[in-house]
């Protein structure tokens, strides 16, 4: 799935355009705030959903090769966090959905795909 189409169909803005923030196809969608579960995803190239707005969600990010996060509930990310995601490269959106809407959103899009 294309991180452009993410963008047409969920209501969010772009706070960092990360690396490949053009082209980039995401294989999957991780939505935690526990970042030690998202530590355990097997798959890369996926987007994360939380609501959690520290620079530990971009850490992980970085770590298991996430290249985009959504912040959920119209969270505003640290100052720190734009930073890291700046620094790494990690494509930064936020959203006012929540975190249910967001995942059922992106699960009609895979579906559909």
């Amino acid at each position: 799935m294309k991180l452009e189409t993410v963008l047409h169909r969920i209501p969010c803005s772009i706070l960092v355009k990360g690396k490949e923030f053009e082209n980039l196809d995401l294989r999957s969608i991780v939505a935690s705030d526990l970042m030690s579960d998202v530590l355990t995803a097997v798959d890369d190239r996926f987007l994360i959903v939380t609501s959690l707005n520290s620079e530990q969600v971009i850490r992980t990010a970085d770590i298991v090769g996430s290249p985009a996060v959504l912040l959920v509930n119209g969270k505003h990310p640290q100052d720190g966090m734009i930073r890291l995601a700046e620094e790494f490269g990690i494509t930064l959106l936020s959203t006012p959905l929540s975190t249910y809407k967001v995942c059922y959103l992106l699960g009609c899009m895979l579906e559909s795909k």
